[in-house]
């Protein structure tokens, strides 16, 4: 083939096809002396196109193209700031199964939330941290506006306990982890009170009076505990790709936190659960109803089904079950089976929906919860990301607009 008689390496043999040659993902990286997963990661950046050919299995791309791109020197040198595979050993999601190092989430519920942390950041912290200074939380609480909702405090309150730490941009293992555990102190002492405090406790008893006002029984504060740890981590969502991004650039973990609750703002991430919320609250009156006006509609009815998750959200079950054994919230029940019955499963989000629902907690409480509980899976991603080359998310955009002449 002429193409191949230009180049002085010695070429693999080619797939003719209308008059073309094409070269498999494997035979492109050996041309280039690249990885499998550079050759996509040169295609995500506009430099190689993969072309789909009938009978051939995976993606072929023409050898003229991978000749340039070979002449250019690129042979071994994979895209600068391109990150294939981010390689993690925190949580893994596989047949609809989630799993913290290896562990079932769902074995996990009935253990301590901050346990729970611990396993995820694998370093040895204190106990209990101390809280914010009370005289911080008391202007922080009085500077809020009264539109400010539960989320908002959170990430002032991470924000300020930054500020208060001279040393926030140690990096060190137990040292991060330790701040971990201070930034969920700090958000929990800045959230404003609906009943009597409790000092003492685990941290979702601690929590519990920040956003319900019934008794904090051990069936209810089970619960809560259960949602913090199944929401502790999900692996690359959005906002932890966001924090991953900021520690990359070396980021003290205040900051990486920061922005996870940044990305987590917004309708299709952490806004989700309240959108969950509205809907089931809505429904209660006439569930029947409000699911065959969805219907008719051709709306998709909010915490219903999933991107990763094909049959079930192993987190909405375990929280869904633990719901029920409480006690009360029959007509939550009845709303949230009526939605189940008309749609793939339910979610995460309208699990937190009925929690929020059942235990009179405000409409905003399932996207705080969610936060609060995935600043664990962000200072653990943050741990990981620190033993990495730094910078390494710098991907090239594919200028597509008017050029000078």
């Amino acid at each position: 083939m002429a193409a191949h008689r230009r180049h002085t390496r010695r070429w693999p043999a080619a797939i003719d096809h209308d008059g073309h040659d094409y070269l498999s993902t494997a035979q492109v990286a050996k041309v280039l002396g690249i990885k499998r997963e550079s050759v996509y990661a040169y295609v995500s950046r506009g430099r190689l196109h993969s072309v789909r050919i009938a009978g051939v299995r995976g993606s072929v791309f023409a050898v003229d193209e991978v000749e340039a791109l070979a002449g250019a020197g690129v042979r071994a040198r994979p895209p600068a700031g391109v990150v294939e595979r981010i390689r993690t050993q925190l949580t893994s999601l596989s047949g609809d199964e989630l799993c913290y190092r290896g562990v079932p989430a769902r074995e996990l519920v009935s253990r301590d939330f901050l346990d729970v942390a611990r396993l995820l950041w694998d370093h040895d912290v204190p106990a209990q941290p101390s809280p914010l200074d009370d005289a911080a939380t008391t202007h922080l609480r009085s500077a809020l506006p009264h539109t400010a909702g539960l989320l908002d405090v959170v990430r002032i309150a991470v924000d300020l306990a930054g500020a208060s730490d001279p040393l926030r941009y140690q990096r060190t293992g137990t040292v991060v982890a330790t701040k971990g555990l201070q930034i969920l102190e700090a958000v929990s002492s800045a959230l404003p009170t609906v009943r009597g405090d409790v000092t003492t406790g685990s941290y979702a008893k601690r929590l519990w009076p920040k956003l319900s006002p019934l008794s904090p029984t051990p069936a209810r504060v089970g619960v809560l505990n259960a949602a913090l740890v199944l929401l502790a981590d999900h692996d690359l969502a959005a906002s932890t790709v966001a924090a991953r991004v900021a520690a990359s650039a070396r980021a003290g973990v205040y900051s990486v936190v920061a922005a996870g609750l940044a990305a987590l703002d917004g309708p299709m991430h952490g806004g989700a659960a309240t959108a969950a919320y509205r809907y089931l609250h809505a429904a209660l009156a006439d569930p029947v109803a409000a699911v065959a006006a969805s219907l008719r509609a051709g709306e998709r009815i909010p915490g219903t089904g999933h991107r990763i998750y094909r049959e079930h959200d192993p987190r909405a079950l375990a929280l869904l079950d633990l719901l029920a054994r409480a006690g009360g919230g029959t007509r939550v029940r009845a709303a949230v089976e009526t939605i189940a019955s008309a749609s793939d499963f339910v979610n995460s989000d309208l699990a937190l929906a009925a929690m929020a629902l059942q235990f009179r907690m405000p409409a905003d409480a399932p996207e705080a919860v969610f936060g609060i509980a995935r600043i664990v899976g962000w200072v653990a991603h943050a741990l990981e990301e620190y033993n990495e080359s730094m910078l390494r998310f710098r991907p090239e955009g594919v200028y597509v607009g008017k050029r000078s002449n």
